[in-house]
């Protein structure tokens, strides 16, 4: 897809607004302390588009960019996370994270607010942030990377619908990942199709790709060459449906004991009885024996040993609108199966960059691997992996995602002059 098609397909902008004819302008990007690789990417992109930015952050989003690149600032408005700290002092961390908040906004020269994530509290960042925002004269667009996550984790509620439609009808603008993110804040929050932007994921390339090979990446994680390896990474959660990826893989080590199977992420307290239950499930020693637990948080330069030294990635979710891990894969040339949740089916192409399969169907899930295994996908590697690059970088590329995004900002200051 080119640009102009990734435009048009988007129905926000009919036409590019030339740089050399847009206002000075600069923008303050709002992470909530999470998700260096959106908040990288997006923040680099906006660069050199001629948008100077704000990155307001915590110490997981710093890096030494963002001190050192032309027309960047960088706030670390997080005080340091404790590995061991009580509930007093975590209490005093996000009330001291807010007051710098508000003591930033007041004094801010952007006029565009860009939330990426919200902090901590979401019902007082949906409601009272939000207003505060707008007092203060900002334009305020979001990105709703999920529209309402707690549906999809089983916990919603009325008070969160509310919330979350507060928030909504407060922004100048939105963005999501998909058509069908769009349509559900049109029909469940009410929101104007035309503030929506739909903007494919970007490709997540803000982890180092180093000239290591893929032989010496498996033998780190102490995986033969002649050994077939399987990924499944990113944190552990229950609408991920890993369950039914181990099941698969029981029916996969009955025949052929040269599947591996390597487990990487990070287990959140509130999931904890969740992984227990997937590792009890695995009662075989010879099962056992062929899958790596590495149920930890991955630093962001240990990223490329998995990902290297990973065959397949596998994505087996119950339930999603869209997934970085996907693109996280696609940077790596990984190719991946996928379950048909989401907008999987419009990013992986068949027999290319990888497979569907049913989703909770562990028999379906488990012959697309031995279909994947056997197929010229995975027979000519090397070749097939600069291909999957290449084509993440035609249709994910962050330069169509900074040009949507700033013409957005240019609108809506435009409209504020009007």
């Amino acid at each position: 897809m080119d640009m102009t098609e990734f435009s048009i397909a988007d129905n926000v902008l009919r036409e590019a607004i030339p740089i050399s004819l847009a206002p000075p302008l600069r923008v303050s990007i709002l992470t909530g302390g999470v998700d260096r690789p959106y908040a990288f990417g997006l923040t680099m992109a906006l660069l050199k588009k001629n948008v100077g930015v704000d990155v307001i952050g915590s110490e997981f989003i710093d890096s030494s960019e963002m001190h050192t690149t032309p027309n960047l600032k960088f706030f670390n408005l997080w005080p340091n996370k404790r590995t061991q700290s009580g509930r007093a002092v975590k209490v005093w961390r996000i009330l001291r994270h807010y007051a710098s908040l508000l003591r930033y906004s007041a004094r801010a020269t952007p006029r565009v607010f860009h939330i990426l994530w919200n902090s901590k509290v979401q019902l007082f960042d949906r409601t009272f942030l939000m207003l505060y925002y707008k007092a203060l004269g900002k334009k305020v667009t979001l990105t709703a990377h999920n529209v309402n996550q707690a549906r999809r984790d089983g916990n919603d509620s009325v008070l969160n619908r509310i919330t979350l439609r507060i928030q909504y009808q407060l922004a100048d603008h939105i963005f999501v990942h998909t058509d069908k993110m769009r349509s559900e804040l049109v029909r469940d929050f009410k929101v104007a199709e035309r503030r929506v932007t739909v903007i494919r994921h970007p490709l997540n390339d803000a982890f180092p790709d180093t000239d290591m090979t893929v032989g010496e990446a498996k033998r780190r994680l102490g995986i033969r060459d002649d050994e077939k390896a399987i990924l499944c990474f990113g944190r552990i959660k229950p609408y991920k449906g890993i369950e039914h990826l181990l099941a698969a893989f029981r029916q996969l080590v009955a025949h052929d004991l040269n599947y591996r199977l390597i487990l990487a992420g990070e287990v959140q307290k509130e999931n904890e009885a969740y992984l227990a239950g997937l590792i009890q499930s695995v009662t075989r020693e010879s099962e056992r024996a062929r899958i790596l637990f590495k149920t930890q948080f991955i630093p962001d330069e240990e990223m490329e040993i998995y990902f290297k030294a990973s065959d397949v990635l596998i994505l087996p979710y119950n339930e999603i609108f869209q997934s970085g891990v996907l693109f996280l894969g696609y940077s790596f040339g990984l190719p991946v199966i996928a379950t048909d949740v989401g907008s999987f089916r419009e990013e992986i192409v068949e027999g290319e960059t990888g497979y569907i399969c049913m989703p909770s169907d562990p028999a379906d899930l488990s012959a697309k691997i031995v279909t994947y295994f056997g197929s010229e996908l995975y027979r000519d590697q090397d070749t097939r992996r600069q291909k999957i690059r290449e084509h993440a970088e035609t249709h994910h590329s962050w330069g169509a995602v900074a040009d949507l995004t700033r013409n957005v900002y240019v609108e809506l200051l435009r409209s504020n002059v009007a």
